[in-house]
């Protein structure tokens, strides 16, 4: 009761060969019956769910929050941070960099080919042979499945992802408490793309999203995964919201 902020890791990890969508039936309904919970008892908080297929995950809360006549969408985030520590990680290594250092947006969704990393927008700059950004941009991608792989039906990636998701609650709570200037990318309802969620820089403020961003200037490589994933990311959206339509 009273809570302003609740993270959401519960649920099942992926074994080797699932992908995030398999996930669906079991993490659908334990996010469903967390979310309704949240709703009586901290109908105010900001939602941090990181429980998988974050994609479908973050619309049916949004849907559950709604039926409760509760929904504000400023509070409602989709955790997509490992990405981008991943991102700035295999940069950072690439390249002989301080981690510490690099920023790099990660925008579309939380699985796959849904992940599209803007390399061309890393600060420090940065450039690749199209061969090794290709398999740079892949591991990002895909970052996840080879944590799986690795643990050979031990799970999916956890410290990792508690690293990841403490860093995105710690920017919310600075924010929450006044903090200005943070920007982050998140996965919010957004009108950037045609797709009803997307993850894009977000200003956060004291009331959640402050401002949501498009993702500004991309390359040719970049605006075609953009492009090419759109419609995948669409559906596992749309697949979120229907079946929380359909299980009141």
């Amino acid at each position: 009761d009273g809570c302003q902020v609740v993270v959401t890791p519960a649920g099942v990890p992926r074994k080797p060969g699932m992908t995030r969508d398999d996930l669906f039936n079991t993490n659908a309904s334990i996010v469903k019956n967390l979310v309704a919970a949240c709703a009586e008892a901290c109908p105010k908080a900001c939602l941090l769910i990181i429980s998988n297929p974050v994609n479908s995950t973050v619309p049916i809360a949004s849907e559950v929050l709604k039926s409760k006549g509760v929904y504000d969408p400023k509070k409602l985030f989709g955790v997509t941070t490992l990405d981008v520590v991943r991102a700035r990680t295999f940069i950072a290594q690439a390249k002989g960099l301080d981690v510490n250092k690099v920023t790099i947006p990660v925008i579309g969704g939380h699985a796959g080919t849904t992940i599209v990393p803007l390399i061309s927008r890393a600060e420090p700059k940065v450039s690749f042979p199209d061969a090794e950004r290709d398999a740079l941009t892949n591991r990002i991608m895909f970052g996840g499945d080879e944590v799986v792989k690795a643990k050979a039906g031990g799970g999916s990636a956890t410290l990792s992802m508690a690293f990841a998701g403490a860093e995105f609650a710690d920017k919310v709570m600075a924010a929450l408490d006044g903090k200005t200037g943070i920007t982050e990318c998140t996965f919010v309802e957004s009108t950037v793309t045609s797709s009803k969620f997307f993850s894009s820089p977000v200003t956060l403020g004291k009331n959640g999203v402050e401002q949501i961003h498009g993702y500004g200037e991309v390359n040719a490589y970049e605006q075609k995964l953009i492009n090419d994933m759109l419609p995948d990311l669409t559906a596992q959206v749309e697949k979120g919201i229907k079946w929380a339509q359909e299980n009141k």
